[in-house]
């Protein structure tokens, strides 16, 4: 099958003149398969030159990216020369020459700081401050759904700078958080050099996008000159009573050793890493965010953000107005015991109808009311309760559950004994942490009045009679009935909802069974464990974490600070006195809840932000990020503000006037085909077929569009599943943004994203569809410089013409740069 070939391809060639070539150059024999060579022009003999120069009269072998080629020529030539024609002939002809093109302009831009922004602007200018959200530098690197809103921002950045705009349009890192620290831990790598390598790569990569990002205001929370200013909030923080301790029950993850926010927790384990959360009391910093529930909730009108965010933050923040009733515990033969009950109701036109209590599992009053008998059943419900997040708890979709504790509590409007138990739907954390249940006029109460059996009693008649129904709970207001005590001297028959729950708190407060109360409560509350109190002098901020070897958890709830011993110890700046550090530290999230008012200001050391700047560059002009944010960051970062707007840091009451949430792109769509219990493939006809029968993946070429439906090429009548999923390692579909930009260019990745649909929207990922954006850009590349020459390459220059332009020519653009403008200003 092979042969060892000699280098004249003639065999006939005459001995002396082989051996002349042989005196003259060293050679060396190969093993090449014949099948190498066309069989119409095979050589015999063939070997390799070890030289950098010779004159060669008909052919030579070329090694070439350990492949062999041929070369022939018929005139004598440098072998450099033949070599470069070679290279030049095996470059692969690219639509447009994007690898040339997109490099030497970053370089330019990068050389040049085309895209800074001056320290001191010509401020007679409009500004335009446009922001995208932080990014965590992960170890992954960005995948194709991180340069979506990234490319937005960009195109309306480079929009607003060519409308005369002074633009500030910046990039960091928010680069604190678990991630680094469970890395570290895992592989022993310090979370320094992690991050900091992590920053490399990201940074790596936005830049070979070509986004016009001012690099030199980049910034990272974990510099020192940043969290200065964290640390310096934070003070400012505490001395206004906005940060404070309490003991208090959290969601502890012995494994992550941390105290996590109830949404870091499903499902009973840690979102990251899937470790087991129980909820146990510590003492902890929390920030009382719910003294601006009413700024937070009021100041949400003014912004342009998308309504269902607003309204996820207004169902975050209650404001909740009603009474707080009391209900005496009752002992075995119904005499009053001298424990009370006292519990938050905004609905206390509904006294009559409570026909049970239901007190929190963490209630502190909880166990001196159990009795014996139910005793061992409340322990084992307290302890599963203890395992979930308060939103698992809360979720309304979820089934009721709960336990009798064995005893009973007197309703002060009717004087009968109503039943005590103990459920997780309510939190100890919101109102007194008790209920009275009222299940028919509440779907939670009702709900679980029908599971476990207990009485109904109904008070509010709907206005409209035909509203009217005695087996479906009703909610809202109405006339009440049922609702009359002569002996206690209540009665509120007959009345309106709104004046019987006005008569009943009067009533409360005259006979000392209750006072009117009105609550502002957010359904979390952001804390971390410290200790005793002695703030110190903001001259000694920053206060710089040291180096750790050993940054595994303690085990004992102690953060692993507590290792740095010498660290530890140290003395009151201002009494000289021994004292020990803080050793725990805020979570992720503190650092991202200002760092869009640094990038105004990175290199100031003696303020948080210069006056002036902030002035002219706040708010944020557009905002963009995905909606997962929503609650936790927007909402934290708006609080954050507001104090330094009340403390005069800045001059708007608002951080983000406009805010967009980019949708999700979606791993390439995947065919699915079932097959039943004796291997045959099937149709997915039922929901029941894809939990009893096995499920393979299908090749995309093996499939074909049948209607609304993909079928199998093979048997069209096999319906496949097709569904676009979420990009993730575990499932294999990440797309990496450097393998696009490698093959197809910069260009053509950002210009595909933005084809994909509006940006709001989710959508799918197609490598179809990148290589039809890509052609459309070789297209507009040939339009301007012409037909590529013969080798491939491109004529320098364009062929632009000096002629005055049509009028039809005219119209086509302006109509182009009216639809630019259009889409822009509504950033469609």
């Amino acid at each position: 099958f092979s042969s060892i070939l000699h280098f004249f391809h003639n065999s006939s060639s005459s001995s002396s003149s082989s051996s002349v070539m042989q005196k003259q150059f060293q050679t060396q024999q190969v093993l090449i398969p014949s099948s190498f060579f066309p069989t119409s022009n095979r050589p015999t003999y063939v070997s390799t030159i070890n030289t950098t120069s010779f004159f060669l009269p008909q052919l030579f072998l070329h090694c070439s990216r350990n492949k062999y080629n041929i070369i022939r020529c018929s005139t004598k030539k440098d072998i450099n020369e033949v070599l470069e024609e070679q290279e030049k002939k095996q470059k692969p002809r690219r639509p447009y020459p994007f690898h040339e093109i997109e490099p030497r302009w970053q370089r330019y831009w990068e050389e040049n700081q085309t895209f800074r922004t001056l320290d001191e602007v010509d401020t007679t200018k409009p500004k335009y401050y446009i922001l995208d959200m932080f990014p965590y530098p992960s170890g992954a690197g960005l995948h194709v759904g991180h340069p979506l809103g990234y490319t937005a921002t960009d195109i309306l950045a480079r929009y607003k700078r060519m409308q005369g705009f002074n633009v500030l349009h910046p990039m960091g890192w928010d680069a604190f958080g678990l991630p680094a620290e469970q890395y570290a831990i895992q592989t022993g790598t310090h979370p320094k050099v992690t991050t900091i390598k992590n920053i490399e790569r990201f940074r790596s990569q936005l830049k070979s996008l070509g986004f016009s990002y001012d690099w030199e205001r980049e910034i990272s929370t974990t510099e020192p000159q940043y969290y200065k200013w964290t640390q310096w909030i934070f003070l400012q923080l505490f001395k206004r009573g906005l940060a404070y301790q309490a003991e208090v029950p959290v969601n502890w993850c012995p494994a992550l050793g941390t105290v996590l926010a109830n949404e870091e927790v499903v499902d009973g384990v840690s979102e990251r890493g899937g470790h087991p959360v129980i909820r146990k009391p510590m003492r902890q910093w929390m920030l009382k965010i719910t003294a601006y529930a009413d700024r937070l909730l009021e100041d949400l009108d003014g912004l342009d953000w998308p309504e269902s965010i607003k309204e996820m933050q207004r169902n975050w923040i209650g404001r909740s107005e009603g009474a707080e009733l009391k209900f005496c515990v009752l002992n075995l033969d119904g005499r009053e015991r001298d424990i009370q009950f006292t519990v938050y109701t905004t609905r206390p036109d509904t006294i009559f109808g409570a026909t049970y209590l239901v007190v929190a599992p963490e209630h502190p009053l909880l166990m001196s009311l159990v009795s014996d008998s139910q005793r061992k059943y409340v322990e084992e419900y307290t302890e599963v309760a203890s395992r979930k997040s308060d939103l698992e708890r809360t979720e309304l979709q979820k089934e009721k559950s709960g336990v009798f504790s064995g005893s009973y509590a007197k309703n002060p409007a009717n004087g009968e004994a109503i039943p005590i138990w103990v459920a997780d739907y309510v939190l100890g954390s919101y109102g007194t942490g008790a209920i009275m249940a009222v299940p028919a006029h509440d779907s939670r109460d009702h709900d679980f009045a029908m599971k476990y059996d207990i009485s109904i009693c109904w008070v509010v008649n709907p206005n409209d009679e035909s509203d009217s129904n005695f087996e479906e709970p009703y909610s809202g207001e109405g006339i009440l009935i049922n609702s009359s005590n002569a002996e206690l001297g209540l009665d509120i028959n007959g009345m309106l909802s709104k004046h019987a729950a006005s008569k009943v708190i009067d009533w409360a407060e005259s006979t000392g069974q209750g006072r009117r109360k009105h609550i502002l409560v957010l359904k979390f509350e952001r804390y971390f464990c410290l200790g005793d109190i002695v703030s110190l002098p903001e001259s000694e901020l920053p206060v710089i974490l040291p180096e750790l070897d050993d940054f595994t958890p303690t085990g004992t709830g102690e953060p692993p600070l507590a290792k740095a011993v010498s660290w530890v110890k140290t003395r009151d700046p201002v009494s000289g006195k021994p004292a020990a550090r803080e050793t725990s530290t805020m979570p992720q999230w503190a650092g991202s809840c200002w760092y869009y008012l640094r990038f105004m200001d990175p290199k100031n050391t003696e303020a948080l932000v210069d006056k002036t700047k902030e002035m002219y560059w706040g708010p944020v002009d557009v905002y963009i990020g995905g909606a997962e944010h929503s609650v936790l960051h927007l909402l934290y970062a708006r609080f954050w503000h507001k104090v330094l707007y009340d403390i005069g840091v800045v001059s708007t009451k608002e951080p983000f006037q406009c805010l967009i949430n980019q949708g999700l792109i979606l791993g390439e769509v995947e065919y699915t085909a079932c097959r039943d219990a004796d291997g045959k493939l099937v149709s997915p006809g039922s929901a029941d077929v894809l939990t009893e029968y096995c499920q393979e993946r299908v090749p995309e070429e093996k499939v074909m569009k049948s209607g609304d439906s993909f079928v199998l090429k093979e048997n069209p009548s096999i319906r496949l599943i097709a569904r676009a999923h979420k990009m993730s390692k575990s499932r294999g579909n990440v797309i990496n943004p450097d393998d696009v930009v490698l093959e197809y260019g910069a260009d053509s990745l950002r210009l595909y994203e933005m084809f994909m649909g509006p940006l709001r929207d989710s959508k799918t990922w197609s490598t179809g569809g990148i290589e039809g954006v890509h052609r459309f850009l070789g297209r507009t590349w040939r339009l301007v410089v012409g037909q590529p020459l013969p080798d491939g390459s491109f004529r320098d220059g364009t062929v632009a013409t000096d002629d005055e332009p049509t009028l039809d020519q005219l119209r086509a653009l302006h109509k182009c740069i009216g639809k630019a403008s259009q889409l822009n200003s509504g950033f469609q």
